[in-house]
């Protein structure tokens, strides 16, 4: 465990990896009908499993410079580009990042990819990016906080943020009897994979080659963007997709996906 804790970037990168070798849903490129439409403007993208991303929320793209943060896998870095914006992604899986580098060879589009931790942006100047794209990753480390300080840093000021997140409601229940449609309280929030009470099912996760998660406040979340200098300015909320259910749906949507202006 302790092992781990140190390097859990290295081990999430190889369950990422894993994943799109399995042909997860958040690894599979978009394909001819997403490009067309992006290219006629009509940019289609999940920051959470079942919603599009509404169309005001985005600014002019063309000509944009986007920042696509721990947002791999051929679904959205691709059609960014193909709506004519300027377009760098980052991720920590270099599976993922070969995928949307196929993607774009593929149909001609511009990309900078770049592998790397959403918590470190230094290799990115101030105020160099228009257009932040978030969706559900920042899960995958244990301080959230930090990368709200480096989007308000590399966003210039007017600039936008949207990102996708989890509601830590999900992480207060035990994850083994969630998975088998039972609700049983057992962590505290926010949550860490390292926490005394998580430790049997930290082991079964490291055990498989599944992702370590944390489960973030949400005075981390929306709290933090605004402590970092942003003013959010729309909200919603969604659930899973119907083939890959949770329990939790039956009761409340567990994904929240916010738009903040850097101030």
């Amino acid at each position: 465990m302790d092992k781990i804790r140190g390097s859990f970037l290295e081990h999430n990168r190889a369950a990422w990896n894993k994943y799109v070798a399995d042909g997860s849903q958040w690894t599979l490129p978009v394909g001819d009908g997403e490009i067309s439409h992006a290219r006629a403007g009509d940019v289609r993208v999940f920051l959470t499993p079942t919603k599009h991303v509404p169309k005001d929320w985005f600014p002019g793209l063309n000509g944009l410079r986007v920042l696509c943060l721990a947002s791999g896998g051929g679904q959205q870095a691709p059609l960014f580009s193909a709506a004519g914006a300027e377009v760098t992604l980052l991720d920590n899986s270099d599976r993922q990042l070969a995928t949307d580098i196929l993607v774009c060879e593929k149909y001609g589009l511009g990309l900078r990819a770049e592998q790397g931790d959403m918590r470190d942006l230094s290799r990115f100047e101030d105020g160099c990016f228009d257009f932040i794209f978030h969706p559900v990753s920042n899960l995958f480390v244990d301080d959230v906080e930090v990368v709200w300080r480096e989007c308000a840093r590399v966003l210039r000021k007017g600039g936008t943020l949207v990102t996708g997140f989890i509601n830590p409601v999900v992480y207060i229940f035990d994850a083994m009897k969630m998975e088998n449609g039972r609700l049983a309280v057992k962590h505290k929030i926010p949550y860490s994979p390292f926490q005394p009470s998580a430790k049997e099912e930290t082991e079964i996760f490291m055990a498989s080659g599944d992702a370590l998660e944390w489960g973030h406040s949400l005075e981390q979340q929306i709290g933090g963007q605004i402590k970092a200098g942003f003013a959010i300015t729309g909200f919603y909320e969604d659930r899973n997709r119907d083939a890959d259910p949770m329990i939790l749906d039956e009761f409340i949507d567990v994904y929240i996906a916010t738009r903040a202006i850097k101030l």
